[in-house]
């Protein structure tokens, strides 16, 4: 059961956190936070009042004043352990102090005889030895402070450390858990006088404070304290190894000629108290505190200054505050937070803040139960404050420390480091950018304003007009530009407004420079590298794609070419581009554009204006551009250049069509008909060459036939007229055309006829009337005619007159009736073979009319292999015998579809047929109707041996297994 004190804390504590006082106010929070200073009871033992307490790591020393000492760890906080101070005390002793290392493995105890007729005495507990040990180096010594070595968490030894006596003196120590018997060593590894604080003078050590630079240096940076001083030495040693290693910063002090570093206040304070505050035990200490009679100086601690610096001027103080006339209420002891400083006075302690020096907790006592408060110590391990005491010991628990730093450092005009406490509050955050936008928009650094506004949510409209009204568009314009990184791309409209304002105010700075004849000075070119790089934003891109045609305007309207043209090239609108340089008379520039960037529908749009202004240029672009471009798409372009008064553009389209086709293999036959036309307009002779390469196959040709007989008819170029008409099958007007021309051609177009001895010799009788009309010489006829067999001398004969000489002819006359001769008596033994042959098949065929074959009883079908006389059957003169319906089974998938089907017919009329029917012909000479049906029927099943016959002949690349039943066979197989 609990005490009645006990009860009482308990009950004041939930009134504080329910958060109503004496008054009945109540503050009510929308979200309960949690107290940042905590205070939880500590069970100590009853047998005696609280004398001194220290803790570290969880562990607690408790000094009763019948000087016994508890030791308590708060893992078992129900468990006290009581301490041996091992040798009796033979006189009346008092404990100076209790020191605990920071990591609670090690304790040194100060004793003194309480009416100084004994020495003092040190007494050291190492680990989880329950029995001190008494130093003898140490003996006359009165222990006031120790310096515990931060770094070292052995707890075989306590390191190097320092102590500070009551006579000013300070020693550098080590002490070992237990006695190196191998070594012979004392567990009192060292003990050495240091330094002489008051030299001579007794001048009592109250605190003592030391710490390594860095953990990889040798640098060494302590801090004492008097009841009116604070000392500070740093230096550096040789090593590790040479020892003792904290003697070498005292003796370069003494050895140097600069003065002792100390500071000194007036009057002096005899609880004067020196802590160090540490993020990581094992790190550097971030700042130290001394409480001395005008307040709490605190400052940062700087292991970097030089020898002779004074490393007390950064210095801050936190005064306490008095009434008028009255003496100061001086705390009686302290500890350091990282924000704040607890100050314990004999009824309360009060945690003041080290920026702000603002009071934020303060915990009243009732001295009639707790009694007097004693002293506080600070756990830098686990960071419990532990307050104590005559009767009663509590810890406190410090929780978000920081919650309120971010509007201290904002009051104090720190916005950087208020933002770095507020990254965790949004609302926070806002109210330290916009506290932070405001300030420097008032001393007039606009960019840096605009710079802070933009991380704000303030009004949009309100910042930008903050900026109109003091007409700095420069600011405007970074703030614009900085909203817009900040804007999400869904938002669309606010994206695209922001583009175009900041595109807007750079058009009218660029435009203002150019009015001005700066265009060419190094402000102007500094300005046209932030738009450049405004505009390569990716945003202002996806923008400005989809604002192209408003972007354009505005460029257009403030006169800016050159934007312009970088626009569209970054917007990859590279048709405008070069519309824009053909609108300029720059077609050079146009046609680079194109090679470039161009796409294919590009050329298509610009190659007429291009053909016109630099044809030779432009075809050479759609040569190199290949195979990518379509010939055809081109067309429109080039026959509207060939309309054009100068042949130069016609040439150069000449060029680019005889690169199609004979390059690119181009077989359109637009392509093919433009170029022919193109030659017969200024080059026939290339057109003959055109026409021989494409040949004389109609279906071979890649131009069109008749369109190019127009067109050479149109531009009377008989010969190609004549080839042309070749190629159409017109072999008469070929030969009409070519007797236009000459002779000779006459005489090749009519020997280029096909296989058509008729057409032949009508068209050689037509060039043998022409040679007999046009020359009147016989003898040129007579040799004309043997240069054709197909005519002969009564083939031109009638286009002779009727008065020419007979002797011109007789020589014609009787070779040809010699070849009349030959020819007739060729024809009769023709005739007389073909009698013969006659012969010899009607003798074959009355012989196979009395051939027979037998058939016996055993013979089988070659197919069923049943007997033959079984059921009706077939005999072949080859010997093959099929029973009929086998046969049909194995003729009918041989037969072709049409034969199938009259076979189908057939059966169905002999089906059909009743034997009435067939007996109305029986002892007629004439062939039943059934029976005629049965004989065709025999002829289409059993024409020819299956075996033998063509069937089988045609059946040779016929697989043995058919496709429809290979997948079920290959099954059967596995």
């Amino acid at each position: 059961m609990s005490s009645l004190l006990a009860q009482y804390e308990q009950e004041a504590q939930q009134i504080q956190r329910s958060g109503m006082g004496t008054t009945g106010f109540i503050n009510i929070l929308m979200e309960e936070e949690p107290a940042m200073f905590s205070k939880l009871r500590v069970n100590i033992p009853s047998r005696a009042p609280v004398q001194r307490l220290v803790a570290s790591n969880d562990i607690a020393l408790i000094a009763l004043t019948d000087n016994t000492i508890y030791r308590i760890n708060q893992k078992y906080p129900d468990k006290f352990e009581e301490l041996d101070l091992g040798k009796p005390m033979t006189v009346p002793m008092r404990i100076v102090g209790i020191f605990l290392d920071p990591w609670g493995q090690h304790a040194l105890v100060s004793v003194a005889s309480k009416h100084g007729d004994a020495q003092p005495e040190l007494l050291f507990l190492s680990g989880k030895s329950t029995k001190f040990r008494l130093s003898s180096r140490a003996r006359g010594c009165e222990i006031t402070a120790v310096g515990w070595n931060h770094i070292n968490n052995t707890p075989a030894t306590t390191g190097p450390i320092l102590a500070g006596s009551s006579k000013g003196l300070l020693f550098e120590c080590e002490f070992l858990a237990e006695t190196d018997r191998m070594f012979l060593m004392s567990w009192e590894k060292c003990w050495k006088e240091a330094y002489d604080i008051g030299k001579g003078s007794i001048m009592p050590i109250l605190g003592l404070e030391f710490h390594k630079a860095l953990a990889v240096s040798d640098r060494y940076y302590v801090l004492a304290i008097t009841a009116n001083r604070i000392y500070q030495f740093a230096g550096s040693t040789s090593g590790p190894d040479d020892k003792p290693i904290l003697l070498q910063i005292f003796n370069s002090n003494l050895n140097s000629s600069i003065p002792e570093q100390y500071l000194e206040i007036s009057p002096p304070l005899k609880n004067s108290r020196l802590q160090f505050y540490f993020n990581q035990i094992k790190e550097a200490p971030k700042t130290y505190g001394w409480l001395n009679s005008k307040g709490l100086f605190h400052s940062d601690v700087d292991s970097t200054s030089l020898p002779g610096q004074n490393r007390f001027a950064a210095c801050k103080v936190v005064k306490f505050g008095s009434a008028d006339g009255v003496a100061p209420d001086l705390p009686t002891s302290f500890t350091l937070t990282q924000f704040h400083a607890v100050f314990l006075y004999p009824d309360r302690i009060e945690a003041v803040c080290l920026l702000n020096e603002e009071k934020i907790f303060e915990d009243q006592f009732q001295t009639e139960l707790s009694g007097k408060l004693l002293g506080i110590s600070k756990d830098s391990l686990k960071g419990y404050i532990w307050v104590y005491s005559e009767k009663s010991v509590f810890k406190y628990k410090v929780t978000q420390e920081n919650r309120n730093m971010w509007k201290v450092f904002l009051d104090a005009g720190d916005f950087e480091r208020a933002l770095d406490f507020s990254k965790d509050n949004v609302k926070h955050m806002e109210t330290v950018l916009v506290r932070k936008a405001e300030t420097l928009f008032q001393k007039e650094k606009y960019l840096e304003s605009a710079h802070a506004f933009a991380e704000t949510q303030s009004s949009f409209e309100e910042i930008a007009l903050k900026f109109l009204q003091k007409w700095e568009i420069e600011a405007l314009k970074t703030f614009l530009r900085l909203k817009l990184e900040k804007i999400k791309p869904q938002d669309k409209t606010q994206i695209t407004m922001l583009c175009i304002w900041v595109i807007e105010l750079f058009m009218n700075q660029l435009g203002e420079l150019r009015d001005s004849g700066k265009s060419d000075s190094a402000e102007y070119a500094l300005l046209q590298n932030h738009f450049d790089s405004f505009m390569s934003h990716r945003l202002v891109q996806e923008c400005a794609r989809n604002n192209c045609d408003t972007i354009y305007d505005l460029m257009a309207s403030h006169g800016d070419k050159d934007n312009l043209d970088k626009f569209t090239l970054l917007n990859k609108d590279y048709e405008r581009v070069i519309a824009q340089n053909i609108q300029k008379n720059c077609f050079d520039e146009a046609l680079n554009v194109l090679r470039e960037h161009g796409r294919k529908d590009s050329f298509y749009q610009f190659a007429p204006a291009l053909m016109q202004a630099i044809p030779k240029r432009m075809v050479q672009a759609l040569i190199g551009q290949g195979r990518s471009l379509s010939p055809a798409k081109l067309i429109p372009a080039l026959v509207l250049c060939d309309k054009g008064s100068s042949d130069l553009q016609a040439w150069e389209t000449i060029r680019y069509l005889k690169h199609c086709v004979e390059d690119l293999q181009c077989k359109d036959q637009a392509i093919h008909n433009y170029l022919l036309a193109l030659y017969a307009r200024l080059d026939p002779g290339k057109l003959m060459d055109y026409l021989s390469r494409q040949g004389t196959e109609i279906s071979l040709v890649n131009y069109d036939p008749h369109y190019a007989l127009r067109i050479c008819q149109e531009r009377e170029i008989k010969e190609a007229c004549v080839q042309l008409s070749c190629l159409l099958g017109l072999w008469e007007s070929a030969v009409d055309l070519a007797l236009l021309v000459n002779l000779e051609l006459a005489k090749q177009t009519a020997s280029q006829t096909p296989d058509d001895n008729e057409l032949r010799k009508r068209l050689w009788l037509k060039i043998a009337r022409h040679v007999v009309e046009e020359t009147k010489d016989v003898k040129q006829a007579m040799a004309f005619m043997e240069q054709c067999e197909l005519i002969k001398i009564e083939d031109i004969l009638p286009f002779f007159s009727d008065f020419e000489k007979i002797d011109h002819f007789k020589e014609s006359i009787c070779k040809s009736l010699q070849e009349y001769n030959q020819h007739i008596q060729e024809l009769k033994e023709e005739m007389e073979e073909a009698t013969k042959s006659a012969e010899v098949i009607r003798e074959e065929i009355n012989a196979f009319k009395n051939k027979s074959a037998f058939v016996s009883g055993y013979d089988t079908c070659h197919l069923c292999d049943q007997q033959l006389m079984s059921r009706a059957f077939f005999l072949f003169p080859c010997s093959h015998r099929f029973h009929m319906d086998c046969l049909q089974t194995q003729v009918i998938p041989m037969l072709s579809s049409k034969q199938l089907a009259r076979l189908k017919e057939l059966q169905l009329k002999l089906a059909s047929m009743t034997v009435k029917e067939d007996a109305a012909s029986i002892g007629s000479s004439a062939i039943s109707t059934r029976e005629q049906v049965r004989s065709e029927v025999d002829s289409l099943v059993a024409g020819e041996c299956i075996y033998c016959g063509e069937n089988m002949i045609r059946s040779i690349d016929r697989p043995f297994i058919d496709e429809a039943d290979h997948d079920d066979i290959m099954k059967d197989w596995e």
